[in-house]
């Protein structure tokens, strides 16, 4: 997911933008906090950063996963107008074309999506939201956590709407292996199965990092040493795999007869 370069960040803030005196155009601290949520629908509050409202929208603009550059870009394109009173020279047409294409570029730099479950229950369907809402302001650290409780619900809904019995301690580890012994789309995995297979088992292993991960790495608990924004989207672009995965499988066998027998305790 390449996101913007150093390079291009500066055309934005010095070229289109234009500083003068320090001052970020004509942004004030009250309309720089007003210009997400009007012009990029985003929630970011630049009151969480330190320094002067350019060195915020750098901080802001830098550290923003690609698709949140892009709302960025383009409601600085939407803000700051062409041949606007006292504008800098340097905000040309060219420019403002080039920009456009730098945020269609970002726009297709972005994540695996999160899924429509079909299987789903409370706690899902509310983490789901979570980890959206996380990654839209530029949070994928929060939204390690939320995306493994989001996988932890979804095993525990699989179990049950196929009646596999299991304990409400049981790790992630340990609904998937019931699920791979007991679910009857995961006992045919068609051409190449003993490969299939293998991936699965490889599956379990990440499942089985994830909670130290999020217990040691993430913000679940008080922890000094975070996971940079590039590992933490990875975590959340191998469960979102996942669970693309998962529910695809479980939707086509749910559509067939169904004779399995069990019960949650």
């Amino acid at each position: 997911m390449a996101g913007l370069t150093s390079t291009e960040i500066r055309k934005v803030v010095n070229r289109y933008i234009g500083v003068s005196g320090g001052y970020l155009g004509d942004f004030s601290y009250r309309t720089h906090a007003d210009f997400y949520p009007e012009y990029c629908e985003l929630d970011i509050d630049p009151n969480q950063y330190e320094g002067t409202t350019r060195e915020r929208f750098i901080a802001i603009l830098s550290g923003a996963l690609p698709q949140a550059q892009a709302k960025i870009v383009h409601g600085v394109l939407a803000r700051f107008q062409l041949n606007a009173p006292s504008c800098p020279e340097t905000r040309t047409e060219e420019l403002y074309v080039e920009l456009l294409e730098i945020a269609k570029r970002l726009e297709g730099s972005s994540p695996v999506v999160s899924p429509d479950l079909k299987i789903n229950s409370a706690i899902v369907e509310r983490t789901i939201r979570d980890v959206e809402a996380l990654i839209q302001t530029s949070d994928a650290v929060s939204g390690v956590d939320r995306i493994h409780t989001t996988l932890h619900g979804y095993l525990r809904a699989a179990c049950k709407v196929e009646n596999i019995v299991y304990c409400k301690d049981d790790s992630m580890t340990k609904l998937f292996k019931l699920l791979r012994q007991h679910h009857p789309a995961l006992q045919d995995l068609g051409p190449r199965s003993q490969d299939i297979e293998r991936i699965l088992k490889s599956s379990a292993s990440i499942m089985d990092v994830l909670n130290p991960i999020r217990n040691n790495a993430s913000v679940a608990h008080p922890n000094e040493d975070l996971l940079n924004k590039e590992e933490a989207m990875l975590v959340i672009n191998i469960v979102r795999s996942l669970l693309h995965y998962l529910d695809a499988k479980f939707v086509v066998e749910q559509q067939q007869p169904n004779n399995a027998v069990g019960a949650d305790f």
